[in-house]
């Protein structure tokens, strides 16, 4: 599941980068993705939305067990 998640996530890397941010993944744990937003995407108005509209759906649709995605301060 966790390979799954990697690649999903690389997957949207691109896009967010057109849009001076970008993403890591941390880990996944009890059903939960934590990422690491950076650039313009940590401070951007829509980080809930497309962490929760647009990337937990991407994730739900391949690997239904995950419950949510949380964005860490590292």
């Amino acid at each position: 599941m966790e390979e799954k998640i990697k690649e999903i996530i690389e997957d949207i890397r691109p896009y967010l980068n057109n849009d001076g941010g970008d993403i890591e993944f941390i880990k996944y744990e009890d059903n939960y993705v934590f990422v690491k937003m950076y650039g313009a995407c940590s401070h951007c108005g829509y980080i809930d939305f497309t962490l929760n509209d647009n990337l937990l759906e991407l994730i739900k649709e391949q690997v239904p067990e995950v419950k949510g995605i949380i964005n860490v301060e590292i």
